[in-house]
């Protein structure tokens, strides 16, 4: 699995001009799956994120995670991580899991962090979405779980 993640001050997202899911500060994630994940995958993931010591403290150093800020997670579903642009112009999503695994393991993601006492905020899954954020400091990781063995 992979997920992008950003520190932000703010982020919403909205479905059909609805605001379906919004966070102040914290964490935007955006997550998608491949084949080969699973539910190990998708904890490994989601506790991954969750730990992250992106905030800064009262020196600046970036060593708090989300809990430690008094944060949320506002978690997207994002197949467009495993599109592949090495040939041509045109994006290949070969990689990407078929929605009904995807789904599953994005709301495994999701529940393994709400397990984790942060607050999650989620996106919709297949579904066109806009997202806003205000990116803070910037901060920008790309996430991904071992393969199957290598944990």
């Amino acid at each position: 699995m992979k997920a992008l993640v950003q520190r932000v001050s703010r982020a919403r997202v909205a479905v059909h001009d609805r605001v379906v899911g919004e966070i102040a500060r914290g964490l935007l994630v955006f997550v998608a799956a491949t084949h080969t994940d699973d539910e190990a995958a998708a904890d490994w993931l989601a506790a991954k994120a969750a730990g992250l010591r992106i905030f800064p403290d009262a020196a600046g150093k970036m060593a708090r995670d989300v809990r430690d800020a008094q944060g949320a997670m506002l978690i997207v579903p994002q197949f467009t991580l495993y599109g592949d642009t090495r040939r041509g112009r045109r994006p290949e999503f070969i990689r990407a899991a078929p929605p009904e695994q995807a789904e599953r393991l994005f709301d495994r993601f999701c529940r393994t962090v709400e397990a984790s006492g942060i607050p999650v905020a989620r996106g919709a899954f297949r579904e066109s979405m806009r997202v806003e954020l205000v990116n803070e400091g910037p901060v920008t990781l790309l996430l991904e779980s071992p393969a199957p063995g290598e944990t």
